[in-house]
């Protein structure tokens, strides 16, 4: 490609150079107009780095050093390119970030603005993956389908969702907004608004809890499995109260009935003697009037 220009200034140079960056890129990808956006979304994504980083210590240190914000500039521009139907150099750039990063975007889903990846090793998203705003992802998370299904087949998250170090979200579920997924969890099923699931498959341990975005706590998450065994132990205590109760019923209800036993006996006892001494005067006095 060739330019004819005239550099007569300093100023004039750094004009002429931005006009043939701006040219090249433009022949080239065809995406030159969308850069704006692409540049105010990476500030912004920079700002919700340091916002929820306390390793981070400066724009530059975030934009020179954090994989997550690579990853991510990466995406945008790949994507912008697979939405102009520059599949090939959109893939291109996506498993270029890839081999740089450590994590797998595919240029065709749909991620918002100020996401957070944390360190980011190993995270792969999936090409119909829509991920809302201000979400946090942790390392070694997948956003995955679960086979060979064609169309809508991975994660739908919200915004202001938090996905824990390990965690799994497979198929087309909907993880709903303001939600957390715990480290390592699998989640197979939606998640509804204001939720924290946990475990393998995950379940719901906690609903309308605090944002993830403002709590970034992966560790102190409620256990469901200790939840339902801690509700089978005072199911148990309940159901011991009752039998103590009935036992204690019982055995009142035993010693009365043993108790009028004793009296009957007593009574009959007392009824024979009775008969017995009547019998015994019946015959002294037959004995008299035989006389």
């Amino acid at each position: 490609m060739d330019y004819k220009y005239t550099v007569t200034s300093k100023q004039n140079f750094a004009k002429i150079g931005q006009d043939i960056i701006n040219k090249t890129l433009s022949k080239i990808f065809g995406v030159c107009n969308g850069f704006d956006r692409i540049l105010s979304d990476i500030k912004d994504d920079v700002k919700a780095v340091k916002a929820r980083d306390p390793a981070a210590t400066s724009d530059v240190e975030i934009i020179l050093l954090y994989s997550g914000i690579h990853a991510v500039l990466g995406y945008r521009v790949a994507h912008k390119l697979y939405i102009s139907n520059h599949t090939f150099a959109a893939r291109f750039l996506s498993q270029l970030t890839r081999h740089f990063t450590g994590i797998e975007i595919h240029p065709g889903a749909k991620i918002g603005r100020r996401l957070f990846i944390d360190h980011g090793m190993g995270v792969v998203i999936g090409e119909t993956t829509e991920i809302g705003d201000d979400c946090t992802i942790y390392q070694g998370v997948t956003l995955g389908g679960t086979g060979k299904e064609t169309g809508k087949r991975h994660p739908t998250l919200g915004n202001n969702i938090m996905v824990g170090a390990g965690a799994r979200v497979l198929g087309p579920v909907k993880i709903g907004d303001n939600s957390k997924i715990a480290a390592g969890a699998v989640v197979l099923k939606d998640i509804p608004e204001g939720s924290t699931a946990v475990g393998i498959p995950a379940r719901i341990a906690r609903q309308k809890g605090v944002k993830p975005c403002d709590d970034m706590d992966q560790i102190h998450i409620p256990d469901p499995i200790t939840q339902e065994l801690a509700k089978m132990c005072r199911k148990i205590d309940d159901i011991q109260k009752e039998l103590n109760i009935y036992k204690e019923r019982e055995t009142k209800r035993a010693e009365a009935i043993a108790k009028r036993k004793v009296a009957a006996r007593k009574v009959a006892q007392i009824k024979a003697e009775n008969q017995k001494a009547e019998e015994k005067i019946e015959e002294k006095t037959n004995e008299k009037e035989g006389n």
